[in-house]
């Protein structure tokens, strides 16, 4: 077993230096430059992700909070690009490890939670209670909504890792019993590793952005 998750231990370095968490700061090398004089496809690709960004963020963000989607913009994109980084061969995914996750989930809510019982303290309790709760119940749904906001940030970094562990630790199986099968089979293998290659990718996609979301959706309630 040792083996086996030795793939998700950042244990490359140099001279004392982390080299596997340096994925994380792909998208620095990735963005576009803003000093080139003309337009090419890259950077119009990139202008046109971030207006649909902005525009689907802007739906669900809290009103009146300028530059709130800009934080979550690049949110997503740090996290997306991490997790196609993973994707290569012989790079580290830096998202499969709860010491990255919970380091992006845990400061957001600790901020979203602070701003709401210092500015809006009336609200924070009034959300304890849902509307139509009987009295009886009133203690017990206080208790369980208490619970459900602090396990809010672990529930989000435990859900990004465990995404990105699970394909990557299925098609690490794969790849080792491949070696190993009969040469007829070989084709059926690889045909399997493609399927997975692309739920992958859709994986990592889509986990970026529900991990915005969900954090966009946590900013809503305290406002």
């Amino acid at each position: 077993m040792t083996n086996l998750f030795s793939i998700f231990d950042p244990s490359t370095s140099l001279m004392n230096l982390k080299m596997n968490w340096m994925t994380s700061f792909v998208m620095i090398i990735m963005l576009p430059s803003t000093l080139w004089m003309m337009n090419n496809r890259y950077k119009m690709m990139w202008k046109t992700m971030l207006l649909k960004l902005n525009n689907e963020f802007k739906m669900i963000s809290p009103k009146n909070k300028g530059g709130m989607t800009l934080l979550f913009m690049v949110l997503l994109i740090m996290i997306m690009t991490s997790n196609l980084a993973g994707l290569f061969p012989h790079l580290f995914t830096s998202t499969s490890h709860l010491s990255m996750t919970m380091t992006l989930a845990l400061p957001l809510w600790l901020s979203f939670m602070m701003y709401g019982w210092i500015m809006n303290s009336k609200h924070m309790f009034t959300h304890l209670v849902p509307m139509g709760t009987p009295s009886v119940l009133m203690p017990f749904m206080v208790c369980i909504e208490t619970i459900s906001n602090i396990i809010r940030p672990g529930t989000l970094a435990v859900r990004l890792s465990a995404n990105m562990i699970a394909g990557h630790l299925i098609m690490t199986l794969l790849g080792n019993t491949a070696m190993e099968v009969n040469i007829n089979i070989m084709p059926i293998m690889l045909i399997i590793q493609m399927m997975l290659l692309t739920l992958e990718t859709a994986v990592a996609i889509i986990q970026s952005y529900v991990f915005t979301v969900l954090t966009i959706l946590y900013s809503n309630e305290v406002n």
